[in-house]
Order: structure tokens, then sequence, then C-alpha cells
């Protein structure tokens, strides 16, 4: 096995190289304090020197403002977010618009509907999530409208968000944050689990607009309570520590590459590799999402049986190309092409894949 493979998982995803090396020097001795990342008090100024600048720089590359959005990072991953943003802000009387568009949403409206009335805004569950809808049914006065802007398991993504007006839109960014330029300032609350796109498992990325937040329900357990967190700048419990370190070290490397522009450039022209090749296979690889509505990130496609897909994600691992199977609950093939996938992934997988087809 070489000392690094090509790694397609879905989540826990592939990291840039450098950063996995630089992290392991803060698990044996963090900032030279002596003791591990893991080990070091997170009410030392070392630490808070780190979380600080991670929370500066993911603004920054953001291009949000401190005295606009806060940063928090959470336990719970994204999933716990899914409660929590009804729980906050889904007050009584009111209605909270869903856009539909994967199993991740479908999870998220099912919390919801503890809390109050959901519309579903638009749903693409009638063509098996492979598209991304273009119209709204939105309510008007709506407590928040909730998008999922990048689908994992069906490989779709939102080019375009509604236009929500005075409306707060909620965003969960889980597998396509921080990988293209957007505007960030329409959302009022965006969430993502760390390790799709910006770091390991165990911590989730919420970022909050500050006033909205002043807003929320003031009768909701000590811990879903984003004004628990604000309060006391993730800090209220002992926070995932060694996580937020590794995403402070992508943030870093973000802003080494040049920003989100930069970094959209590059996962453009992966996808559009992966992509060609799959559009003139002759049907060999079939593109399970609408063409308008494909993913930057995650890239699901079928062979002609389930037979040649299981041989096909075997012989990938042998050629050191790790984690090509699809999610257990749609089945198929999946790669995913997250910021931390070289281009000379991609590549390697699309000869894999010209010469698996010529076999086959």
């Amino acid at each position: 096995m070489p000392e690094r493979v090509y790694n397609f998982f879905a989540g826990p995803a592939t990291l840039p190289y450098d950063v996995v090396k630089e992290a392991s020097k803060g698990v044996v001795n963090f900032s030279n304090m002596g003791m591990s990342i893991m080990e070091v008090s997170h009410r030392s100024a070392q630490f808070d020197s780190m979380f600080c600048e991670t929370q500066k720089n993911m603004l920054n590359i953001m291009g949000l403002s401190e005295d606009e959005y806060a940063v928090l990072f959470l336990g719970g991953g994204a999933s716990t977010q899914f409660c929590a943003v009804p729980f906050n802000f889904l007050k009584n009387g009111m209605t909270a618009d869903y856009v539909v568009t994967g199993g991740w949403a479908k999870k998220a409206v099912k919390e919801a509907k503890f809390f109050g009335d959901v519309n579903i805004a638009a749903s693409s569950e009638d063509a098996n999530f492979s598209y991304i809808p273009k119209k709204f049914n939105l309510t008007p006065g709506a407590a928040y409208v909730h998008t999922t802007s990048n689908n994992t398991l069906v490989g779709t993504q939102m080019k375009n968000f509604p236009e929500t007006g005075d409306v707060p839109m909620v965003c969960d960014m889980s597998s396509g944050f921080l990988s293209r330029k957007l505007d960030f300032s329409k959302f009022s609350l965006i969430y993502a689990g760390a390790q799709k796109n910006i770091g390991p498992a165990g911590v989730v990325a919420v970022i909050i607009r500050r006033s909205w937040a002043d807003q929320a329900n003031k009768e909701v357990p000590t811990m879903l309570s984003y004004a628990t967190h604000l309060g006391k700048n993730s800090l209220f419990n002992t926070p995932p520590a060694l996580p937020v370190y590794v995403v402070g070290l992508v943030m870093k490397w973000i802003l080494e590459q040049g920003g989100l522009e930069a970094v959209e450039t590059a996962n453009v022209k992966k996808a559009g590799l992966l992509y060609s090749y799959m559009d003139d296979s002759n049907g060999f690889y079939r593109g399970t999402a609408e063409k308008d509505s494909r993913s930057l990130m995650n890239v699901t496609f079928r062979l002609p049986s389930e037979e040649l897909e299981k041989k096909f994600i075997a012989e990938g691992a042998e050629n050191d190309l790790i984690g090509l199977k699809g999610h257990r609950s749609v089945g198929g093939c999946r790669a995913s092409i997250y910021n931390a996938m070289p281009y000379e992934g991609v590549e390697a997988l699309v000869e894999f894949m010209k010469k698996f087809k010529a076999a086959n």
C-alpha cells in the first residue's frame, strides 16, 4: 500500500495531505507547549488564539463581517442542527419552509415537525432527487426557509437559491461548504458537518447572523440554545479541540490556495474532467443527476449491472482508488471529489474507468 491513496469516500473524507502532516505535529506537541492538542486546556491562551484565528479566517474566506456574523464550533454534527434550528426559531403560530432535495433534507423536515408547521416549498422526490427544483412555493412571513446546498447521496447541487426577501434563509452546507464562491450574506444561518470538506468528524460549524440569533426562542434547553454558545464563544463546555484545530489548518490551506475563487476553479476543472468522460462513455457510466443539477463535490453514477458495479469498486480499491461505493440507500457508485482531492486523483480515476470499460 502506498503512503497516500486517492480517497473518494463521502465523509469522513480526504483532507489536504499538507494539513494531515501539519496536524500530526500538533497531536504530539501543540504550539510548543510540550503537550498534545488533545491534552491542552481549552482555557489556555494558546488554545484561545488558535480557536479565534480559525473563526476569523472562516469569516474572512466567506467575506462576512465579525460584527454581523459569529462562528460556532459545536458537537453533535449537522444532524443535531436539524433539531436546533426549529427549536430556536420556529415560533408558535409560524410556518417554516423546507426545500427537500435529498435524504438529509427529509431528516431535517422530520425534526422540524416536532416544533411547528412545516411547508414543503419544493421537492424533487418525485424523481428520486435527481434534480434541483427551480420553483418554490414560499410562505409569506415564514419563520425561515431551509435549504440544502449539496446532496451527498444523490450527487446534486443547488446553483440558485430561493429569493426569500425578509424571511431568513437557513442552509445545510455540509458537503459543499467552502467549495465555491457564494453570497454568504444571503443566509441567516449556515451549518456544516466538518467531515465532508473542511476537517475531521466531531465538529459542526455554525455561522449565524447575530441579529437573528437575538430573536431566538428563550425557552430552549441549554445545549441546544444558540444564545448559550454565542455567550461563551463556543466554550460553554469543552469544544471538540482536535477537530477544530484541523479545521483551522484547512482554513489556512484555503487561503494559501487563493481563497474560494481559486478553490472553485480547481473544483470545476476536476468535475469537468470526470463528467466529460462519463458523458462520452456511450452509457457505460451513467450519471444519476440531471446535468444542470450536477454536484461539483459528489459524482454519482451507475454501470450496466450491479455485478459490474461491485467489480468496479473492488478493482478500483486494488488500484488505490478507495471509497467508490455509492451510499447504501441508493446504491451504484460515487466519487467524492472535495477540495482536497488533487486533479491527479481524478485523472487516475478516469484512466481506470477507461481501462475497466475496455475490459468489460
